[in-house]
């Protein structure tokens, strides 16, 4: 069984268990789109707050979220993603509510989103974007839960990992589309994949996401992506480390 079904399998047990909450208003923070296509002449980073991973097994599991948050947001990152998943990558919805208190940039719930439950509970806990990923949904689901989301006031960072979920992806004409360098069911990372599917539209706001470690890996991207998201790097990444490489990272766009 591949990593994504797995996890799917385990995700809908967790969903069937989930209340549906009533919608809390929330503080508004920044909108990332607008950020970042205010800000073109350098990539924008998204700084992801994550513990463990399928593949990579424990990363940090030691790190206090509250403190790398407040480094991420000291280093001038664009957003913060928060990994919400519990059964495999070790973190909880608990995690994103404490940084949403914490930091005021615009905070990305990661997840495997795949009923509106989990928009209603995203929101409430602080978030003000969601990750809706192409590969784990049918086209009329990713359409009502974009809808859903948009609705309730969320971004929406619409993930896609090869060029048939690009064209599904671009059907719904979304603000934000990420390309995961990451095969979702081997887990394998090729920033080729974000190279193979660069595009030029330039009302959408591309996000190439997994296999960044320095300013040479994110400048292969800057002429057709506008910002990166960068997990493991920083997570094993020294402390006072984090922000000098938070800051290496937005390299020029030209």
């Amino acid at each position: 069984m591949d990593f994504l079904t797995k996890i799917l399998a385990a995700k809908e047990k967790e969903i069937a268990a989930l209340p549906l909450e009533q919608v809390v208003p929330r503080p508004k923070r920044p909108s990332f789109y607008q950020l970042v296509k205010e800000n073109p002449q350098h990539m924008h980073v998204i700084g992801e707050l994550k513990r463990a991973s399928p593949s990579k097994g424990d990363i940090n599991v030691t790190v206090d979220f509250l403190q790398q948050a407040r480094a991420y947001q000291q280093a001038g990152v664009s957003a913060i993603s928060v990994l919400t998943d519990s059964v495999f990558f070790k973190g909880s919805i608990a995690d994103l509510q404490a940084v949403a208190q914490a930091v005021n940039v615009p905070i990305l719930c990661k997840d495997f989103i795949l009923d509106q439950k989990q928009l209603v509970r995203a929101k409430n806990a602080g978030a003000s974007i969601v990750l809706l990923i192409v590969a784990a949904l049918t086209d009329e689901q990713l359409a009502e839960l974009y809808t859903s989301a948009t609705d309730l006031g969320l971004e929406v960072l619409v993930e896609t990992h090869n060029a048939e979920e690009l064209v599904r992806a671009q059907k719904i004409q979304p603000q934000i589309i990420g390309v995961n360098n990451r095969n979702l069911k081997t887990f394998v990372v090729s920033r080729a994949t974000s190279r193979a599917l660069a595009q030029t539209d330039s009302k959408v706001l591309y996000v190439s996401e997994s296999g960044f470690q320095t300013p040479q890996d994110v400048a292969e991207v800057s002429q057709s992506y506008q910002a990166v998201l960068v997990g493991e790097a920083l997570m094993r990444a020294p402390e006072k480390d984090v922000p000098a490489l938070v800051k290496s990272l937005q390299v020029g766009r030209p």
